[in-house]
């Protein structure tokens, strides 16, 4: 990850996601809400984080909860898996700006 975003640990958190290409772009114009999508940002780190999302949402006890709600909230699969995708790098950027190791956080109450 550090090999394909150096700045992970700099900056804040919408343009940490912008940077990787979890941003969501409006497509509005005048009276007319179009959909969301993500779109841009650095396809090796965007890849890499679709595949870490998909190990996470089974076997982290935090991620998979936070996956299931989205879900039961009515989200459609892929915008939970990238509510994930966007929710591990926010993670990756928090310990590379404090500096501290990975710590599994116990199963959330939801």
């Amino acid at each position: 990850m550090l090999a394909h975003l150096p700045e992970l640990g700099q900056g804040d958190a919408k343009g940490m996601t912008a940077l990787a290409g979890l941003a969501p772009w409006s497509r509005d114009s005048g009276q007319h809400h179009g959909s969301r999508a993500i779109r841009g940002g650095r396809q090796k780190v965007r890849r890499a984080l679709y595949m870490a999302a998909l190990a996470a949402i089974r076997f982290n006890p935090v991620l998979k909860t936070f996956y299931r709600r989205l879900r039961r909230k009515g989200k459609v699969g892929k915008v939970a898996l990238v509510a994930v995708m966007r929710k591990l790098l926010l993670q990756l950027h928090a310990i590379a700006r404090r500096g501290t190791p990975w710590v599994t956080a116990p199963e959330a109450p939801f």
